[in-house]
């Protein structure tokens, strides 16, 4: 008579989840942790390598395993792997990302998890961008300001002032002085705007823009206010008024104004301070670049913006042990590694104070100087944020800045049809 089949199969099954290696404990005791990056560029997935690799020989009962995801499809894959059970543990992202998953109950709140070295290290300003509701649910390690990559030789060419973190251009100034730049077929300044609204935003808040206004009740709407016009203004005006802005990169991504940066076409380009790494890399021999401070408003050199995180799954079995890991990631020296592998700001105040990020070589003095006016990007908690930025904001912005409508609809369009959206996830 032959012996039931199930019993043995439940015993395989049993053993096999023992030595799975998707963030279970294996049946010799050692857990396995799964961190996904999304560092693409090759210094930085080297850094990254490197430190999954230093852990693993100091830690031997907890591994960790790299998996490479990617920025252009992280929302999609994340929302998948944690509607199938099969998130990782340890998940790489961006402040701007996180809302909906912490209120959808994806992430582990890391309140009670956070060593008091790393809570104190990192500012609350860069705390309040992970922040939801009474819960933290990610680690704020990297951020990235604005600035303008100029043409130093013809900068000093025209005799025009060259601001500094200390005495920076005003939107006013900035826009003279690009049309004083401008002329015989070149511009002052390319705006690359294919994604308008994050540009837009986070810069406004130095002229003191809110945009998102949140109520005694809670809810957030939208109001176009003097502070929100400075910056659109002042674009607009480039690009169609004065022509001192090109008006073919206004559909562009940042790289793709980088040729016609390089060939003289364009005295500055605003960009993220990321993009410095493309320049050194891209730039002809001998080209002549330096990077200034973005203009400045009423609130001097404030800007938003959404630092890269570290967040752990809520259905991790392993959240202390995860905690360690992204502890150890974001030591000062790891955080500097990291930040030199990105051609990024660490959050970190003792990372920040290294000499190696305090240069003037390729701007690195420049964008410390800009690290404490940094501040949560103006929609970093406002639910339905996505839907406004693809279906109304973005398409009103780019109309906009090309002249095919005037202040009044941009504000109606903004306002009328952005509230519309944004109520039905605040009922």
């Amino acid at each position: 008579m032959r012996k039931p089949v199930l019993p043995v199969l439940l015993v395989l099954l049993v053993l096999l989840a023992g030595c799975a290696p998707d963030g279970g404990t294996r049946d010799d005791g050692r857990i396995t942790l799964r961190f996904q990056s999304l560092a693409w560029q090759e210094e930085s997935v080297a850094a990254n390598r490197e430190l999954v690799k230093e852990w693993n020989a100091t830690h031997p009962d907890i591994k960790v395993e790299y998996v490479q995801g990617s920025w252009d499809s992280v929302h999609d894959q994340l929302l998948t792997s944690f509607e199938g059970g099969e998130a990782p543990d340890v998940i790489h992202d961006a402040s701007d990302d996180l809302a909906d998953f912490a209120y959808g109950g994806y992430l582990a709140d890391l309140t009670g998890l956070l060593p008091a070295r790393l809570k104190s290290d990192i500012p609350q300003r860069s705390w309040d961008t992970t922040t939801f509701g009474d819960g933290v649910y990610g680690v704020p390690f990297l951020q990235e300001p604005r600035v303008l990559i100029a043409n130093a030789a013809w900068l000093k060419r025209s005799g025009v002032r060259i601001p500094t973190p200390e005495h920076p251009w005003t939107w006013a100034e900035f826009g003279t002085i690009a049309k004083r730049l401008s002329g015989d077929g070149r511009y002052g300044v390319a705006w690359p705007l294919k994604e308008p609204v994050s540009a837009t935003l986070n810069l406004s808040l130095s002229a003191g823009g809110r945009l998102f206004h949140r109520g005694a009740d809670g809810k957030v709407t939208v109001r176009l206010e003097a502070g929100d016009e400075v910056v659109p203004r002042t674009i607009h005006d480039q690009a169609v008024t004065d022509r001192s802005a090109s008006p073919t990169t206004l559909g562009s991504g940042g790289s793709d104004t980088l040729p016609g940066f390089f060939g003289g076409k364009y005295a500055m380009v605003p960009l993220g301070f990321s993009y410095r790494q493309q320049i050194v890399q891209q730039a002809p021999k001998g080209f002549d670049w330096q990077v200034l401070p973005a203009p400045a408003g009423a609130a001097g050199l404030a800007q938003g913006v959404s630092p890269q995180t570290l967040s752990v799954a809520e259905d991790s079995p392993h959240k202390k042990e995860a905690v360690r890991f992204v502890d150890f990631l974001l030591r000062p020296e790891n955080m500097v590694r990291l930040a030199l592998g990105d051609w990024m700001l660490p959050t970190g105040t003792k990372a920040l104070k290294d000499p190696a990020l305090r240069t003037g070589k390729d701007g690195w003095a420049t964008g410390t100087a800009l690290a404490a006016h940094l501040r949560p990007a103006p929609a970093q908690s406002v639910r339905g944020y996505p839907e406004w930025k693809d279906k109304v904001a973005t398409p009103a912005f780019q109309e906009y800045y090309s002249g095919a409508i005037g202040l009044d609809e941009l504000r109606e369009r903004l306002e009328e049809d952005g509230n519309l959206v944004l109520a039905r996830y605040q009922r």
